[in-house]
């Protein structure tokens, strides 16, 4: 595994780190047992990065987490980010929402001192508003009780969790400096951060989480037009319709990167967003052990040809497939 430095904060993260969201909800039915296996997994594949929040399961995902780090007495080696829901519950964030309606500074702390208990923790290593809207830098209190806490020692650092698909909407709030951290949708369809916002916070020193590296599995290289999904599995309405179909032609033409080192669409996908210098770590999910080793040595490959970067700019695919979740009842 390598170890990336984290934007302006001085520590060292794994390229590859880990998304906990499957294990916490909406992904089909539970499985703590095996849960609480991958995160031992990833401990000792040097996964040093793992990615959570409130929302996976109302505290699930980070009670597990808390469970094993408290069990391995691993919490000072692993940094762990989790997020604030918005208090209104709505993914994404509405355009004509303002700051100090969805992330008030009392639920700011109260939804901190949560996810502390969850993680059985004095300490997160990075906090994140869970949504975004482009005009709420200079909106409402959030900055101030994120450094409040900052500087009560509970948070050390802090950054925002991007609308999906929407990169630019962090753009402002890069250039001021205030965060340590973006997380954002990059991958080989979406390719659209690399137009402004990942060379932004290389030049601001801003930490680059990517997020659905693997398209929620379109490039996972597991899915066929023929897969069906479990009544409470979110993907049904992302893969709803010809969706699938079509994400799996897709899928099927990048098989032509493949060779000897870059065996697997999931390398060639994960190769790809750990290509541009900006990025820190990129957080495929992980429900079973069995998925973090392959995922892991991706670290050890040869960087993608500047050839194959250019090539795959031609399989960018520009769409939105996220449900609204409260009007789709997912």
């Amino acid at each position: 595994m390598k170890y990336r430095g984290f934007g302006k904060t001085g520590i060292k993260v794994s390229e590859i780190g880990i998304g906990t969201w499957s294990m916490g909800s909406l992904w089909g039915d539970r499985d703590d047992a095996q849960a609480l296996k991958t995160l031992n997994e990833a401990i000792d594949s040097g996964i040093n990065f793992w990615d959570t929040a409130y929302a996976y399961g109302e505290g699930h995902s980070e009670e597990l987490i808390g469970k094993v780090l408290k069990e391995r007495k691993y919490r000072d080696k692993i940094y762990v980010a989790t997020k604030i829901p918005p208090k209104d519950h709505h993914w994404p964030a509405k355009h004509s929402s303002h700051a100090k309606d969805i992330f008030p500074s009392a639920h700011i702390r109260e939804m901190t001192e949560t996810s502390l208990k969850n993680l059985k923790s004095d300490y997160i290593d990075i906090q994140q508003l869970h949504v975004w809207g482009k005009d709420w830098l200079g909106q409402g209190d959030w900055l101030q009780e994120l450094k409040k806490l900052q500087k009560e020692g509970k948070v050390r650092w802090f950054g925002i969790s991007i609308n999906d698909h929407e990169p630019d909407t962090a753009l402002d709030v890069v250039k001021s400096g205030e965060i340590d951290s973006v997380q954002v949708i990059y991958n080989i369809f979406d390719q659209t951060p690399e137009k402004n916002l990942l060379h932004l916070c290389k030049e601001h020193g801003v930490g680059v989480i990517v997020r659905v590296p693997l398209d929620e599995g379109g490039l996972s290289g597991k899915l066929t037009p023929e897969t069906k999904f479990a009544k409470n599995d979110w993907r049904r309405f992302y893969f709803k319709g010809d969706r699938l179909r079509e994400t799996c032609e897709r899928a099927e033409r990048l098989k032509d990167f493949l060779n000897e080192e870059t065996r697997t669409i999931p390398d060639l996908a994960l190769k790809f967003c750990l290509s541009h210098p900006a990025v820190s770590t990129v957080i495929p999910g992980m429900r079973r052990p069995e998925h973090v080793r392959p995922n892991t040595r991706v670290s050890d490959l040869s960087p993608l040809p500047s050839e194959v970067l250019e090539e795959l700019k031609n399989h960018a695919w520009p769409r939105n497939f996220y449900p609204r979740w409260e009007e789709e009842g997912v």
